[in-house]
């Protein structure tokens, strides 16, 4: 395939993706995303790498170009050293998202207070789990008990048991 070929599809592909990712990160950044929006934004943003990585190779020559100057230099080092920075935490100690804590906090706490603070009954609490393939011998158990550690499981159980059973 001759690169040079591809040129009527390639820079019309770079604007439709990066109009995509632009428009999804948008309304992810202020919270109005909603739908697949946030699917489209991380998934099909490999879409934009490929059709950039494509685009530099039709455009070679301008793209060394860029290396060349001053400013290409300095625009370049500029993104790539905001890159570098974006890896560094800031504010010390645990950089986890604000909902964790608590979801671990109730995971860890006795079936029996989760019914309570879910107001329903333990034996509901436990079919409700049962429902989700997770089986509890006592109210005493925890979820983190029933499903180990990891923080997915822990909120599927947590989901499972406040959901309203269909009807």
């Amino acid at each position: 395939m001759k690169i040079g070929t591809q040129r009527p599809w390639i820079t019309p592909a770079v604007i439709g993706s990066f109009t995509l990712l632009s428009v999804t990160g948008i309304l992810m950044f202020f919270h109005l995303d909603s739908g697949l929006n946030k699917l489209a934004h991380e998934w099909l943003s490999w879409i934009f790498v490929i059709v950039v990585v494509l685009h530099i190779l039709l455009n070679n020559m301008a793209f060394k170009r860029y290396f060349k100057t001053v400013a290409g230099k300095a625009v370049i080092f500029g993104f790539v050293a905001v890159l570098g920075l974006s890896f560094l935490r800031l504010g010390g100690g645990d950089s986890k998202p604000p909902f964790v804590a608590p979801v671990q906090m109730m995971a860890a706490a006795p079936l029996s207070a989760v019914a309570q603070l879910a107001k329903l009954d333990v034996s509901e609490v436990t079919a409700r789990l049962a429902a989700k393939g997770i089986a509890a011998q006592n109210p005493e158990q925890s979820v983190k008990d029933l499903v180990g550690p990891d923080l997915g499981a822990q909120m599927r159980a947590l989901a499972a048991i406040a959901e309203s059973p269909a009807k």
